[in-house]
């Protein structure tokens, strides 16, 4: 638009990828608190004379100063950053930690997933997103553990939290023992469909407890309960994103049981189906997330 210039704002804001632009550019995408998902050029940021490249890199807790119409109505879509100061730069601390690299590279990605629409605040799912690699750096729970609670509270936020203290078909309440990623979660037996897993009581408990927040319990949990329940969240959560998430067969969740079958998130489950269109196995996940 002829003489139109583009306004300044501000936003703190969590950095979810970054991608090359050109010889020296990159587009980086944010995770705002009040403008939700957005991305942004950083220009000359991959010089060595850059002033903030160095804050502009993957799981960054960043104040930024962007150009542009925060709600999208005039110029580009891609904002550009003209400003930034770190608040807390969590990537430093997992860049030597493989297991909590891979679980903060798969939170950033879920947490872009959720938000399919740009500019379309989403207050709680960016508090839930910083709260979750806050915890990774601080290290007080089992990398696993953060992981798979930010999952699930991430698919409440959704409208997707899998039914665990009632038939998801039918509402009865109780403890069920089969669980369905198709019908919802735990389901009764008398609406179990063919193919339900069955996992172990402590797995609901500790998916029960990661969804509200009971460290205490799931601190407290085993190994093996602990993978069945990665395998589960991760199928669910696939399952209703219709696609599967590639960062998540590369996060380490510790060497398998003997005879356990891997899951499509990488964890451990019973016979839970893939996402639909989606094959199993990280050269399919690489394939179908490939851009």
């Amino acid at each position: 638009m002829p003489g139109y210039r583009r306004q300044l704002y501000r936003d703190d804001a969590v950095v979810l990828r970054v991608q090359k632009l050109g010889e020296s550019d990159r587009i980086i995408t944010l995770l705002t608190r009040r403008h939700g998902r957005l991305r942004a050029v950083a220009r000359g940021i991959r010089r060595t004379t850059s002033k903030f490249g160095a804050r502009l890199e993957p799981f960054g807790h960043v104040d930024v100063q962007l150009a542009g119409d925060p709600k999208g109505n005039q110029g580009s879509s891609l904002h550009t950053v003209s400003q930034v100061e770190g608040i807390d730069l969590y990537g430093k601390r997992f860049l030597g930690d493989y297991p909590r690299y891979t679980a903060a590279s798969a939170i950033a990605e879920t947490a872009e997933r959720l938000t399919p629409v740009e500019r379309e605040p989403s207050l709680r799912l960016f508090q839930l997103t910083l709260g979750a690699l806050k915890a990774l750096a601080l290290g007080e729970h089992a990398t696993t553990l953060v992981l798979d609670a930010y999952l699930l509270r991430g698919m409440a936020l959704a409208g997707w939290a899998p039914a665990l203290i009632a038939c998801a078909v039918c509402g009865t309440p109780g403890r069920h023992r089969a669980f369905s990623v198709p019908a919802g979660g735990a389901v009764c037996p008398d609406c179990r469909p063919p193919g339900a897993a069955h996992p172990a009581p402590a797995t609901i408990d500790l998916m029960s407890a990661l969804t509200s927040g009971d460290w205490r319990v799931a601190d407290a949990t085993e190994t093996g309960v602990r993978r069945e329940c990665s395998g589960l969240v991760a199928a669910h959560l696939q399952w209703h994103l219709e696609r599967a998430l590639r960062s998540l067969p590369l996060v380490d969740r510790g060497a398998p049981a003997a005879g356990a079958v891997p899951s499509p998130g990488g964890g451990v489950a019973g016979p839970v189906p893939p996402p639909p269109g989606v094959g199993a196995g990280v050269d399919g996940v690489d394939r179908e997330m490939t851009e």
